[in-house]
């Protein structure tokens, strides 16, 4: 495949391609090497005023309210379309500007189409009910949109991530701005560019790269927006917060998670490690509802660390683009977070079984494959977010023990168990908190599922008819006859 990219990219507001109005750029680095390959226009809070004034004018003319559910439908069946024909492309970019795989860069295009075929087809079921009030009255309900939905989606995944959240405002009747992530913009202008082809509306979509501190800030304080869709870190979500509370905006928030897989001593130990190993090594360990606890019955620890181990050891480590399993971190600042919460780990008593640093004789930001065992529940490697290829397993002797430790963290995003005892998997799976519970795979599930979190995980759901549901109001109508 060639390595060849575009060196220069523009923002898309109103239906045009315009630079930053106050003519700056972003440069864009590859992970892979720590070397600069192109640059993006930097979008700053004007941007984002003519981002959302594109947005309001556009659903003011009620130009999405006005075509059929199945017309709305049949245009994200438009856009999965023209991305097939970019689909060499974004896997390119992918490799290059978010340091994933070549398969993995490859494996996000029929993801974002699920996603946009998946709301495609639920665009004419968004059904509102009749209430019934006794005679001379009709009493219904109806589903409204909120308005210009801002959206700020995160760089470890951003084509699909942006793309079901800008799928669910379309159906729904919204339009939107979204702020893509300065470290890893370029596939989500490929998506507005397969937008633009496929004859979305002028305004609907509007996508603006600029740093968060400006753009973002900007656009979640913007006096003309009615909704929020954010994903990213807690830190990040609380000033997202706040300045929402200013306005009363609803919002739905992803913030991360530090999800752990519980093992029963009677799991299947082979497909335990693969699942396991699957569930953090996965783009790095760069996913938020990555398996980045596992918590083992005492009489099979040794043994799963041992497979474990044997896992993370086989991963090859390098470019994705030269077809390697593990690709880099996304930044040197990210690599050097990873790597100093793992002397953290060492300094409170932690052991290494594999891993523990940077991957020595390769450029840009690789980290190696990591297990720590001898973790205990309180430590803050078993506490705290890596974000990174970085398992800490934590033993347990009993059932309450283990659901302890799993529920024993901030966050409640995802988690999971592994049994071969179907009512055993059913009480814990009920006792555990967290918004997606996996049993004897991590990642169990799909677009159908609804995806979101607990307790400092966030709330609202991506994913699955519910999602919807966060892009509307109930409008309820009462007449008397």
């Amino acid at each position: 495949m060639s390595r060849e990219i575009r060196t220069y990219w523009k923002n898309y507001i109103g239906g045009t391609w315009a630079d930053g109005s106050a003519g700056g750029r972003i440069s864009i680095t590859d992970p892979a090497t720590g070397q600069p390959i192109g640059e993006i226009a930097c979008g700053t809070a004007a941007d984002i005023d003519a981002a959302v004034a594109a947005a309001r004018a556009c659903f003011t003319s009620r130009v999405l309210q006005d075509m059929t559910p199945h017309e709305r439908g049949a245009m994200m069946f438009r856009i999965a379309d023209e991305l097939e024909k970019a689909t060499d492309e974004i896997a390119r970019v992918e490799c290059f500007d978010n340091g994933k795989t070549l398969a993995n860069g490859r494996a996000e295009v029929p993801l974002t189409q699920r996603y946009l075929r998946y709301y495609g087809g639920m665009a004419d079921k968004l059904e509102g009910r009749q209430i019934p009030l006794g005679p001379g009255f009709l009493d219904y309900t109806v589903h409204a949109p909120f308005g210009v939905s801002a959206q700020i989606v995160p760089w470890n995944g951003p084509l699909p991530v942006g793309a079901r959240s800008i799928a669910c405002a379309l159906v729904t009747g919204n339009t939107v701005v979204l702020k893509s992530p300065e470290d890893s913009p370029l596939s989500l202008v490929l998506f507005a560019e397969a937008c633009e082809r496929a004859g979305v509306p002028a305004g609907a979509v509007n996508i603006v790269c600029g740093f968060g501190a400006e753009a973002g800030a900007a656009l979640v304080a913007h006096r003309d927006i009615d909704h929020i869709v954010f994903t990213g870190s807690v830190e990040t979500g609380k000033s997202v917060l706040r300045a929402a509370a200013e306005r009363v905006i609803p919002c739905v928030m992803e913030l991360g998670g530090k999800s752990g897989g519980i093992v029963f001593a009677d799991a299947d130990l082979d497909q335990v490690a693969t699942s396991a190993a699957a569930g953090i090594f996965k783009h790095a360990g760069q996913i938020c509802s990555a398996g980045s606890r596992l918590i083992v019955h005492r009489s099979i620890h040794d043994d799963v660390v041992t497979r474990l181990v044997a896992e993370a050891e086989a991963l090859s480590v390098g470019p994705g683009i030269e077809g390697c399993d593990l690709g880099p971190l996304i930044s040197a600042q990210q690599l050097e977070r990873v790597e100093a919460l793992c002397r953290v780990g060492v300094a409170e008593g932690a052991r290494l079984a594999t891993g523990g640093a940077r991957v020595a004789g390769l450029d840009g930001f690789f980290m190696a494959p990591t297990v720590f065992t001898d973790v205990r529940p309180d430590m803050r490697i078993a506490q705290e977010e890596f974000f990174g290829p970085v398992v800490v397993v934590i033993p347990f002797d009993t059932c309450e023990e283990a659901i302890a430790i799993a529920n024993g963290t901030d966050y409640g995003l995802a988690a999971g168990l592994y049994t071969r005892d179907l009512a055993l998997a059913h009480k814990v799976a009920d006792r555990l908190v967290a918004g997606q519970v996996y049993v004897n795979q991590w990642w169990v599930g799909g677009v159908e599922t609804p995806f979101g979190g607990m307790k400092r995980s966030g709330y609202g759901r991506e994913k699955g008819q519910e999602a919807l549901l966060g892009y509307v109001q109930t409008k309820n109508v009462g007449i008397k006859l």
